[in-house]
Parts: C-alpha cells; structure tokens; sequence
C-alpha cells in the first residue's frame, strides 16, 4: 500500500492529509479536520484541478486592467493553455462582477469571469 502527505489547500486550516492508496485506488483519507479535507484529497489524487486568475486588457474604461477568473475549477493540465487564450484578450467597458469576458475556455465547459466593475470613462 502507497501513501501520499498533502497540505489541504480547502480551507484556512491547512491540514496534512495522508491518504492510503492499494493498486491505484484510495482506500482511506486521514490527517482531515473537516470534510472538505478528505474530498480534497481524493481529488487532487485521481483529477487535480484549479481556479485561475488573471487580467485582461480594458478597452475605455476608468481602469487598464480587468482581473479575472475561472467561475469554476478546470483540469490542472490546463492552466497554461487558458493563461495563453486570455492573453491578447481585449474587452470593452462597462464590465460588472461576474460578467462572462469568455466562454468555455479551451473547452473546458468553464467561462471566464470578471471579479471587479469597471466603469467608462
């Protein structure tokens, strides 16, 4: 039996969670001070996943820069080709929380989002 140590990256606690793994399946998490930990780890183990952030350029508004976001978490192998379809990207002002600045990156079924309102100038 194998044993991988992750620091729990869920929640504020940062836990060392051991999970036990028998011919590639996980057979227990342990080391969790809430659910959340063993969840964690039973993914980050089999489909690692992760929210990106970045900016994008703004075209007329009060601001340059529009930060932005994954809504959802995507496969880990693909943060670097989301990083590349955002960059170069231009959207125009007005922009509000949660506006889709593009959809399904890289086909991932995921949008990205703005995280701050940006008005004209």
């Amino acid at each position: 039996m194998k044993k991988r140590t992750l620091t729990c990256i869920s929640c504020p606690l940062g836990c060392q969670v051991t999970a036990e793994i028998n011919k590639g399946e996980i057979v227990s998490v342990t080391g969790n001070t809430c659910k959340r930990g063993d969840v964690y780890a039973r993914k980050e183990l089999t489909n690692p996943t992760r929210i990106v952030t970045s900016t994008v350029e703004v075209i007329g508004g009060e601001s340059s820069r529009l930060p932005v976001k994954t809504r959802t978490d995507i496969p880990k192998s693909m943060i670097f080709d989301c990083i590349l379809a955002l960059k170069g990207l231009k959207v125009k002002a007005p922009l509000k929380v949660g506006d889709v600045v593009l959809e399904n990156v890289c086909g991932t079924g995921v949008d990205i989002i703005a995280t701050k309102t940006i008005k004209t100038f």
